[in-house]
């Protein structure tokens, strides 16, 4: 086992085959990685969450509610409340063309047809291993500075907003009709919630960020 395979992953194969999560699951654990099945897309909504793995292995057909349209749900619940959703890998043993275009679609990172080789989906879950190491710390940061957003007050947003179009203290004071000393304390809470020293170092963290993150 190369050192690249043998770095630890936490996967979810949701299917309703037992005999294809057994097998699978096997698979995994000869590489040291953990797993845990699930029978139904319920539930797997139900029971897990979904960052806590690296990869998830989906089903097209499982009973009740589809492989396409458990993706659908996690997408619409993270429309609604932001979470990670790791790369996803879909199964099937009925693959056909329109299949797996609607899937990659709608986000799947790889599509693989039933009786899939060992060599073939560990090459897969390597590669969305790899999509997970670049897209999880993006997210994660991302996570953190909207947590450091939400802890501002209502002025200290309108500072911001100020802030980030290059206005000096006395501008800002006189935009919001209120003391610079005021502006400077609100400006040293607000790069203190965002842990910078500078306002330099603000507008840098927040290079990709609109005022409409913050703005009420």
């Amino acid at each position: 086992m190369s050192t690249d395979e043998a770095k630890k992953l936490h996967l979810a194969i949701i299917d309703d085959d037992a005999g294809v999560r057994h097998s699978s699951g096997m698979l995994f654990e000869t590489r040291d990685w953990t797993w845990l099945g699930f029978e139904r897309a319920a539930d797997f909504l139900e029971r897990a969450t979904p960052a806590s793995f690296n990869c998830l292995l989906i089903d097209l057909r499982i009973p009740d509610m589809s492989g396409l349209e458990l993706l659908d749900e996690l997408n619409r619940r993270v429309r609604k409340v932001p979470r990670y959703i790791p790369p996803i890998i879909f199964l099937t043993g009925h693959g056909d063309i329109s299949s797996a275009v609607s899937a990659l679609k709608h986000g799947a990172c790889d599509f693989l047809e039933k009786p899939v080789n060992h060599e073939t989906l560990t090459d897969a879950i390597l590669r969305a291993r790899t999509l997970d190491e670049e897209r999880r710390p993006v997210y994660q940061s991302r996570e953190k500075l909207m947590q450091q957003i939400a802890a501002l007050t209502a002025r200290e947003r309108q500072v911001l907003t100020e802030m980030i179009s290059g206005y000096l203290s006395k501008q800002i004071a006189a935009h919001l009709n209120i003391s610079t000393k005021t502006v400077e304390a609100h400006r040293l809470r607000i790069c203190q919630k965002f842990s910078t020293r500078t306002s330099m170092e603000l507008a840098a963290k927040l290079r990709d960020a609109t005022p409409s993150w913050w703005e009420n």
